[in-house]
């Protein structure tokens, strides 16, 4: 029996898509073969993945003028990788801090250049997000970077940053392919799959083109974002199987109408929920009204006691990984866009049930 899947990562994935996966895993396309068996560098699956890429252009409106690499290390491996193609040592670049994602990606930039932290929200317990005017930019940094949703605190940008120029980095990695876009705001985007994409293991980055070619004369070629742009991200074997997949969810995105649609579905299911947590005295979330996600909703509840309790009941009605990230407790609902409004619905209804039986 299927159950509603709250969790951050790996995440629910669209039921549509898991039945295809399903009926081809042994025999994709006729092969007699599993997608994960055939050889990447076939004209088969060279095929699927520059679908895959076609589709992701057109959904996310993609310029020709920029690159879309697939790569192994998910998010995490381009905090290194951003500064490794975009800086010297003697480089300074800004860095928004907004919680747990964003600090990781400036400390790992510090091992390679200068940082400047451009705002730091801790005073607000990491529940806000800076106005742009509060923003302290260095003129002439080689980037600015931000992470666009923070997954453990629930918090969204409800703008995009302006650079003055300088180019825009972006993790999105919890909040990508949520709504429409302008990709040329942006002169690096990135991903991990595993929320909005497909399985984990994969990174999905958008390059606009002038930024190729800069990487430091020691950087690992798997990293160097002009050599596997040059490959079509395979200088090595890629991820076939979290190819395949997310090619499948783009498709799916695709069909239902495109990000506006999911963007319609997304706001309409992070409302319920929201409104469920505004018109209770049992239950609280602590990010400002402005910048709350649509992707991640933690909450607490009036009684933390109750907090191992709720859970368990949860899981047994069928609502699984409610739990809160072990650095802050609590309970997170993570409503990614694979998550059908049914199951935002059922956690609601217990909600307000657990609430009525313990409140």
């Amino acid at each position: 029996m299927r159950v509603f899947n709250f969790a951050a990562g790996p995440a629910t994935l669209p039921l549509e898509v898991l039945e295809q996966a399903r009926e081809e895993l042994l025999d994709w396309q006729g092969s007699g073969m599993s997608v994960m068996e055939v050889s990447h560098r076939g004209k088969a699956f060279v095929a699927c993945a520059e679908e895959a890429e076609a589709v992701l252009r057109e959904i996310l409106g993609v310029p020709a003028s920029y690159k879309v690499l697939f790569l192994q290390g998910s998010a995490t491996g381009q905090f290194a990788a951003v500064p490794m193609n975009l800086t010297t040592p003697e480089s300074t670049v800004d860095y928004i801090n907004t919680g747990a994602w964003s600090k990781k990606a400036l400390g790992e930039a510090k091992r390679f250049c200068k940082v400047n932290v451009a705002a730091d929200e801790a005073a607000s317990n990491y529940s806000t997000v800076p106005e742009q005017g509060a923003l302290k930019l260095t003129p002439g940094a080689a980037y600015v970077h931000y992470t666009s949703n923070e997954t453990i605190g629930g918090v969204e940008f409800p703008y995009v940053p302006q650079t003055n120029g300088v180019p825009l980095v972006a993790d999105m990695s919890s909040n990508i392919l949520s709504r429409p876009m302008d990709v040329t705001k942006y002169g690096i985007v990135y991903a991990s799959a595993q929320k909005n994409i497909g399985p984990s293991g994969l990174a999905v980055v958008i390059v606009r083109e002038d930024l190729l070619g800069k990487a430091r004369a020691a950087m690992p070629s798997i990293l160097d974002y002009k050599d596997m742009a040059a490959n079509g991200s395979m200088s090595n074997t890629p991820p076939t199987f979290g190819w395949y997949l997310s090619g499948l969810v783009f498709k799916w995105l695709k069909k239902n109408g495109g990000l506006k649609w999911i963007e319609e579905r997304n706001r309409k299911k992070a409302q319920k929920l929201y409104d469920a947590i505004e018109g209770s005295s049992f239950y609280s979330n602590p990010v400002a009204k402005n910048c709350r996600s649509l992707m991640n909703v933690p909450f607490t509840l009036a009684k933390p006691d109750l907090d191992k309790q709720f859970c368990s009941e949860a899981k047994a009605a069928g609502l699984t990984n409610l739990e809160g990230h072990r650095s802050v407790g609590g309970m997170r609902a993570s409503i990614y866009n694979a998550m059908p409004p049914e199951g935002v619905d059922a956690l609601v209804a217990f909600m307000k049930e657990f609430e009525r039986r313990h409140g």
